[in-house]
């Protein structure tokens, strides 16, 4: 038999292996998963099993979440990526104000759209590359890539940014952008649960239309300065 339960204070795969280590010493359990991503655990038993019993052997830093219309919203988790966008929109206007010449201005917001997104993946670059190769499709070749793209990233922003190279920035901009669209249309259409990497492991976005809305806009950009 098989039972879920929602804990709260998972933050990393040490999390995961602390709860599971600890939920496996109930009698009757025999197998114990952990989901980082969705905040559950999966618990295995063999005869009757009451989910609250997990609370009494779970370290203090983790609780167990018995009303799971408790757990955020997808609108809460979306949150920090509409606000980032709202600094990064005001940041370009105030720096154009008061003229607004649109083959100016897009290059600062995407810019600063790259160095800003490239921020977030370096305050954990391993958990960054753990979530990217489960989606993208050249990370998941050749693994390097995931390390490299926090580089890339803040590269092309760099270079948009001072207008550098910047119908070879413009290029890359759509090849990266173009493979990882690929990578998050697939995992839509999955409707697996997977976390976006688009700002790292340290804010935990879920992988949702945001996502591809995101991508899409900064590729027609790309695309409408290269025409």
């Amino acid at each position: 038999m098989k039972q879920i339960a929602h804990i709260e204070g998972m933050t990393c795969e040490g999390c995961v292996a602390s709860v599971e280590h600890a939920i496996a010493q109930l009698p009757n359990v025999h197998l114990v998963s952990a989901n980082l991503k969705t905040g559950t655990v999966e618990v295995h038993y063999q005869q009757s099993f009451d989910v609250n019993e997990i609370e009494a052997v779970l370290p203090l830093k983790y609780a167990l979440v018995e009303d799971i219309t408790t757990a955020p919203s997808k609108a809460k988790q979306l949150y920090p990526l509409g606000l980032i966008f709202l600094f990064l929109i005001g940041g370009t206007l105030i720096i154009h104000y008061p003229t607004f010449v649109i083959r100016d201005v897009l290059p600062n917001f995407m810019g600063l759209f790259f160095v800003t997104f490239s921020f977030f993946k370096y305050l954990d670059l391993r958990g960054f590359q753990s979530s990217f190769r489960r989606y993208d499709p050249l990370a998941k070749a050749i693994p390097f890539y995931a390390w490299l793209y926090p580089f890339l990233e803040l590269s092309l922003g760099v270079l948009l940014l001072i207008r550098l190279e910047l119908q070879l920035a413009l290029w890359l901009t759509v090849a990266v952008l173009g493979i990882t669209t690929i990578g998050v249309v697939k995992s839509l259409l999955s409707k697996k649960e997977i976390e976006c990497a688009c700002l790292g492991s340290v804010l935990k976005l879920p992988m949702t239309e945001a996502t591809l809305i995101e991508n899409a806009l900064m590729i027609a950009m790309a695309v409408w300065m290269l025409l």
